[in-house]
């Protein structure tokens, strides 16, 4: 099993009232190479912090890294239009950082982003990929793309309480600002990236797209943002078989409704539940408590944990949150750790 993460940047993630509170611009930028090195390294090596949310609760990127070293499964990671660079391996689909979507434009190069990772997915020599993403932003993006494709589904959060007016406002200025109506853009995904998306879709969509017409199984990791490039490759004519793996957190998520989603792209749905209400480190109450949910590829990682190993998972993400500096107190984290945004991750 391959995972392929698709790491980016969008100015939308900066606007006010969608990061949790602490988020600032300065250390949000960092986040998705920062993840990329902890899922790589199973630790930041050159970013200069740790995506960590004030209450202590690690960025997903720690889950899916224990998993990995639990189970075991190869990584690549797609510069999809990264901010900062990162010190882990990556394969470049040409991206630039995406645009603020209450901008005309959002991601210029959209067609470019997606054609190349058509080509990079459709070269993979794997059997099965597992596509996951990281983005600060990538939740309003993911309402903005399904909004302009007229798809009636809504997003999930980071936090515990969903701000969905405030993204739904995002996102009516990001169709005013491009001259669309809800549903101007259905048939065109394309179109619907470069308005109001961002350009982990683009990346995500296209190697989704590539793999399929190579024959190989692909399975969407992650949860509402993942449901976009879904209804992104629908959009776009490709009726192959599809799955989306997510984690239950994302599945109780009142926002969400993934037997919808299911119907209305044809996904198979595997929703797995890491048991972390038995656990009692602060890496895993806070997801209890329904922060993060998702992002970093974790649901499709916890897919691939055989029955009976997932206590073995849990002991592992306390070692790596040791690892992280992620103490099991919420008022030992540090300042300069970074929140984890309200858009980092899927459900971020």
């Amino acid at each position: 099993m391959r995972v392929i993460l698709a790491a980016g940047s969008t100015a939308t993630g900066l606007i006010d009232g969608l990061s949790a509170a602490g988020a600032a611009a300065d250390v949000m930028k960092y986040t998705p190479a920062a993840d990329a090195e902890i899922l790589v390294y199973g630790r930041p090596t050159a970013a200069p912090v740790t995506p960590v949310s004030p209450t202590g609760c690690p960025t997903p990127a720690a889950i899916t890294r224990a998993v990995r070293e639990v189970v075991g499964f190869d990584v690549t990671v797609l510069d999809a239009g990264l901010a900062e660079s990162t010190a882990a391996p990556t394969v470049s689909v040409g991206a630039e950082p995406g645009a603020d979507i209450r901008a005309a434009t959002a991601v210029s190069d959209a067609t470019a982003i997606y054609d190349r990772a058509v080509t990079f997915g459709s070269s993979l020599p794997d059997d099965e990929l597992l596509i996951g993403e990281t983005i600060p932003g990538g939740t309003t993006t993911a309402l903005g793309v399904m909004t302009a494709l007229g798809e009636p589904l809504s997003v999930s959060s980071s936090l515990p309480e969903n701000p969905l007016e405030r993204k739904r406002t995002v996102v009516s200025s990001g169709l005013e600002s491009s001259d669309l109506e809800p549903g101007a853009c259905a048939g065109e995904p394309v179109a619907a990236i470069e308005d109001v998306g961002d350009p982990v879709q683009a990346a995500v969509a296209g190697v989704a797209a590539g793999a399929l017409e190579a024959d190989i199984d692909v399975t969407l990791g992650g949860g509402t943002q993942l449901v976009a490039a879904a209804a992104i490759l629908r959009h776009a004519g490709i009726d192959d078989p599809l799955s989306l793996a997510t984690t239950a957190f994302v599945a109780d998520d009142p926002a969400v409704d993934l037997a919808e989603a299911a119907d209305r792209f044809n996904l198979e749905v595997t929703v797995t539940d890491p048991g972390f209400d038995r656990a009692d480190h602060v890496a895993m109450t806070r997801y209890c408590a329904g922060e993060a949910k998702e992002g970093v590829a974790m649901g499709g990682a916890l897919s691939l944990v055989p029955d009976g190993s997932f206590a073995t998972v849990r002991g592992r993400i306390e070692t790596v949150c040791e690892r992280l500096g992620i103490e099991d107190e919420s008022e030992t984290t540090h300042q300069d750790e970074r929140p984890i945004s309200e858009e980092v991750g899927d459900e971020s």
